[in-house]
């Protein structure tokens, strides 16, 4: 699940990344929280589209 506090670490850290630049631990630490974010979105796409049903049209 994504949390408020995990995106707003991950958009601290990017704009981190872009004024200063990141040191190895914090590297590390957005790399696992974009992975730990990719999942999550992967996961409830993966759920939404496990629950799509085609229904055919009887008048064609």
């Amino acid at each position: 699940m994504i949390s408020d506090k995990m995106i707003q670490r991950i958009n601290e850290l990017a704009r981190k990344q872009k004024a200063e630049g990141l040191t190895p631990d914090e590297k590390s630490e957005q790399k696992h929280l974009r992975e730990q974010y990719l999942k999550a979105i992967r996961g409830s796409v993966k759920n939404q589209l496990d629950r799509v049903r085609f229904v055919e049209d009887e008048d064609s």
